[in-house]
């Protein structure tokens, strides 16, 4: 592509040279979101594997995408993120909250959704799709995997942050209500082998001197570089130049899946007592064999 000797200092003309091309931009998506390899690549975008594997040349020479050798025979490679490219995930999730208020929806910044609206559809879809397997994110100074390898359900709540919700915001409630009702039902929780983690866009620090004024005792993860929203496509949106995450709340079971998703969450105290009853009902299923498993 030629470009105009006055763009050459141009970073938003050097952007484009990388995220102006469509496909370049969903592989990009679909990265972010765990789908690695080259036949998933594929399935999710539906491209041809001619033009899928062009794309993928063109974006590890431009350093954003990597690859990364997984199997010798046959040989296949995984495509990774660089540091460039983990820089332009908070670029996907800006792409998305726009096409979110300004082409999905009216333009109204609100911190909930509608019923009948994308951002619903989009999150309703996430059941029965896995996690990515290597997502970590910041808790108090290191990075904690999302599900707790102990329990046999974790749930997985996003809030907009303790602070958030004193902006005139359509759908923002009392500050953080859920963390509170989490911390109380914690027990209940413990007791059913289901694990809690609550997820917001504050830094590790916010998160944990948050929780050592409530007494939360389960683990608040950090999303501040929007790894969690971009690998899920979750809804947010933008107040105090920071992206907050909508309120919802995911039941995973131990094996990645997404079996339950309450959103938008309006009621949360009820939504907080449908919580308990969905995930100890999928600890108890995760409590059967398997069909191929030999009963013991």
């Amino acid at each position: 592509m030629r470009m105009h000797n006055a763009d050459d200092t141009c970073g938003v003309a050097q952007a484009a040279l990388v995220l102006g091309d469509w496909w370049n931009v969903l592989v990009l998506r679909e990265v972010a979101r765990g789908h690695v390899r080259f036949d998933a690549l594929a399935a999710e975008l539906g491209l041809s594997r001619k033009v899928l594997t062009e794309r993928l040349g063109r974006l590890v020479a431009q350093g954003v995408l990597r690859r990364s050798l997984y199997q010798r025979r046959p040989v296949r490679y995984e495509y990774l993120l660089t540091d460039a490219g983990e820089a332009l995930v908070p670029v996907l999730v800006a792409m998305q909250d726009w096409g979110d208020r300004w082409v999905l929806g009216d333009g109204t910044l609100t911190a909930t959704a509608a019923e009948d609206g994308a951002e619903h559809t989009r999150v309703h879809a996430l059941v029965g799709t896995r996690l990515p397997r290597d997502l970590r994110l910041p808790a108090t100074g290191a990075e904690t995997p999302l599900l707790a390898p102990d329990a046999r359900a974790t749930v997985l709540f996003t809030y907009p942050g303790t602070g958030a919700e004193r902006d005139p915001i359509p759908g923002a409630v009392a500050p953080a209500p859920e963390t509170r009702l989490f911390r109380d039902a914690w027990p209940d929780f413990r007791r059913a082998g289901v694990d809690v983690r609550g997820i917001s866009s504050q830094t590790a620090d916010e998160q944990t001197e948050f929780a050592r004024t409530e007494e939360i005792p389960y683990p608040l993860l950090s999303d501040i570089d929007q790894r969690f929203t971009a690998a899920l496509r979750l809804p947010v949106f933008r107040v105090d130049g920071r992206f907050r995450h909508k309120r919802l709340i995911l039941v995973v079971d131990a094996e990645r899946t997404v079996r339950q998703v309450l959103f938008p969450v309006t009621d949360t105290p009820h939504a907080v007592t449908e919580t308990l009853r969905l995930a100890t009902a999928c600890a108890r299923q995760a409590d059967l064999p398997r069909w191929d498993e030999p009963t013991r």
